[in-house]
């Protein structure tokens, strides 16, 4: 049987090989590794850059929503302000028109009685001074004679006091 070369032991075959594999270990390291090792570590740095990016990104979103939310809740809070001062201003308006209302009512209730006494005054006057002129007519009918101005002023104030006592 023929022997195969390539699984017969040869001692120099063997340190050329180790020696290409240890030279091509080197270049490798040298002009494979370090680059590759390099690019991994910028890569490493962006993700990490990346990373810290969306950290600060996520806190200014929760600081931004507590903002809102804190703007929120003092809009609502100036809105329930402003609705309870126009409830306010609204019953102030209201009792504000009330009391005006009623004091409009007793003025033109004052102002009608005061209107009544003139008018009752002024019909009892009147009323007097017919029944004054009655009865001047008829003591001059009876008396047949005419009474002077002097006699009528006595029997007005006559009858004027009698008419006050009854």
């Amino acid at each position: 049987m023929g022997s195969n070369p390539l699984v017969q032991f040869d001692p120099g075959l063997f340190v050329w090989t180790i020696l290409t594999f240890v030279v091509l270990l080197v270049l490798l390291a040298k002009f494979a590794w370090k680059p590759l090792l390099a690019a991994l570590e910028a890569r490493e740095k962006v993700i990490a850059g990346a990373v810290d990016d969306a950290r600060k990104a996520k806190e200014e979103l929760e600081r931004v929503q507590q903002d809102a939310a804190r703007l929120l809740g003092d809009a609502r809070r100036e809105a329930e302000s402003i609705i309870s001062r126009s409830r306010t201003d609204s019953d102030r308006f209201r009792e504000e028109l009330r009391q005006q209302a009623t004091a409009e009512a007793q003025a033109i209730t004052r102002n009608a009685q005061s209107q009544i006494q003139h008018e009752t005054a002024r019909a009892i006057q009147q009323i007097r001074s017919e029944a004054v002129d009655l009865s001047l007519a008829i003591a001059s009918k009876i008396l047949r004679r005419t009474v002077t101005v002097d006699d009528q002023q006595r029997l007005l104030d006559e009858t004027i006091s009698q008419l006050e006592k009854h």
